[in-house]
């Protein structure tokens, strides 16, 4: 209740790029090939929310205001629901549901595998993110949600395999992303050990 009008205002920002970039698709507004562009703004909108997730904890010990904590559980769905859109729109317009398709693919690009591998692991962190999970798995739960750092490391990689030609914008997101896993390296840890456990990982609330 303490932070609802904070958190409707991160639901928001959260919502508003993916209704105006499927909206522009529609409206053929995204250039020549808007299934694509819509593909790698999907993509790269789902990496860009989960590099947010896991500044929570920084932000939340530098600052210890925790309404930072309060969205952290919110964000990462939302960078789930991004990577979902981005595999949808690959499956739909790209393939047309073609399987066929899909492993003529496949052979040409094997980081579409990495990709497939990197939703899996943040299927499992949603569905795993609410409290009755939370309950049953009790100290498993908290190592089981550690697996988000797999996550970004397998997108990291799979956005690597598509950009190539162009690495520098792969190379600030790649620098944020080690950044955010050096500062839960124990060393680093050690400099907020002063703060208060924060409550469990990147998708929990």
């Amino acid at each position: 209740m303490k932070y609802r009008v904070w958190r409707g205002l991160v639901f928001v920002a959260a919502l508003i790029p993916s209704l105006l970039w499927i909206y522009q698709a529609i409206g053929f507004d995204l250039g020549p090939d808007p299934a694509k562009t819509l593909l790698a703004r999907l993509g790269l909108g789902g990496l860009m929310l989960l590099l947010i997730t896991l500044s929570m904890t920084p932000l939340w010990r530098l600052t210890r205001w925790m309404g930072w904590m309060a969205v952290r559980r919110q964000l990462g769905l939302w960078a789930f629901a991004y990577a979902l859109l981005h595999m949808l729109v690959y499956a739909v317009f790209l393939l047309g549901l073609d399987g066929g398709q899909l492993l003529k693919d496949l052979q040409r690009r094997p980081y579409i595998l990495i990709g497939a591998l990197a939703l899996l692991v943040l299927l499992i962190l949603a569905v795993t993110s609410n409290r009755f999970c939370m309950r049953k798995l009790g100290k498993r739960w908290k190592r089981l949600h550690r697996s988000v750092y797999a996550a970004l490391i397998l997108i990291v990689l799979h956005m690597f395999w598509v950009v190539r030609a162009d690495l520098f914008e792969w190379l600030v997101y790649a620098c944020l992303g080690l950044l955010l896993l050096l500062l839960r390296a124990p060393f680093f840890s050690s400099l907020t050990s002063r703060a208060p456990q924060g409550p469990g990982e990147p998708f929990s609330n």
